[in-house]
C-alpha cells in the first residue's frame, strides 16, 4: 500500500463504521487492501465474491471511512477505481464487559477457515507478575511490527493473531475445579 498521507490509524467511533467492520466479507475485503490498492474485480477474485457483491460492499466500507479512492484509470472508456484502506491500522472500541469482540471473531472465522495444513496454532497458559504481562504484550506487538515491515505485497497472506489476557478473575481456582467436574470421564 502506498505510504505516503496514509494516517497510522483510523478510530471506529460511529455506528455506521462498527456495522461496516462488524461483516465478515467487509473485514476479508480489507484484507485484501492491507498491503496494496485494487479494484473491485481483484477483489471480487480474491474474496471469491460475485462483482456486485463486491462493489456493495466496497460501497459500505467507503462510506464508513475506511476504505478509498486512491487512483483511477480509464479501461475501455470505462474508469476504474482503485482501493485502499484509509489507514494502516483500525482501532475498534472496547466492547466492554461480555461484549463480542468483532475482530476475534473475524480472525477465529479466518482460522477456520484455513487449511489445516497450512496453519500454526498454538495456546499456552501463563502465570505472570503484571510487569511481565505488560513486557510479554510490548514484545508481541513489537514482534508484529517488525515483520509487518517485511511484508512484501507479491506474497501470499499471511495473519498473525494474539491475545494475551486474563481469563475471569472471579474465582479461577473455583473455575477451574468446577470445570474439572464437568468432564465425564468414561469409566475404564
Amino acid at each position: 500500500m502506498p505510504t505516503e498521507d496514509v494516517p497510522e490509524t483510523f478510530h471506529v467511533t460511529t455506528d455506521e463504521q462498527l456495522r461496516a467492520v462488524s461483516n465478515l466479507t467487509r473485514h476479508r475485503i480489507m484484507a485484501v487492501l492491507r498491503f496494496e490498492p485494487a479494484t473491485i474485480t481483484q477483489i471480487a477474485g480474491r474474496v471469491g465474491l460475485a462483482k456486485g457483491s463486491s462493489s456493495y460492499h466496497v460501497r459500505l466500507l467507503e462510506r464508513a471511512g475506511l476504505v478509498k479512492v486512491v487512483r483511477t484509470r480509464k479501461v475501455r472508456g470505462v474508469n476504474e477505481r482503485y482501493y485502499a484502506m484509509a489507514a494502516r491500522s483500525i482501532v475498534m472500541p472496547d466492547p466492554g464487559e461480555g461484549g463480542p469482540d468483532v475482530l476475534m471473531r473475524h480472525a477465529v472465522a479466518d482460522l477456520e477457515a484455513s487449511p489445516v495444513d497450512d496453519r500454526q496454532v498454538r495456546m499456552a497458559h501463563l502465570r505472570l507478575t503484571e510487569q511481565q504481562f505488560a513486557e510479554l504484550g510490548e514484545r508481541l506487538q513489537a514482534l508484529a511490527d517488525e515483520y509487518r515491515q517485511l511484508s512484501d505485497p507479491s506474497l501470499p497472506d499471511a495473519s498473525l493473531l494474539f491475545a494475551l489476557f486474563h481469563p475471569t478473575s472471579s474465582g479461577r481456582a473455583d473455575s477451574r475445579d468446577q470445570a474439572e467436574e464437568d468432564v465425564k470421564w468414561p469409566h475404564q
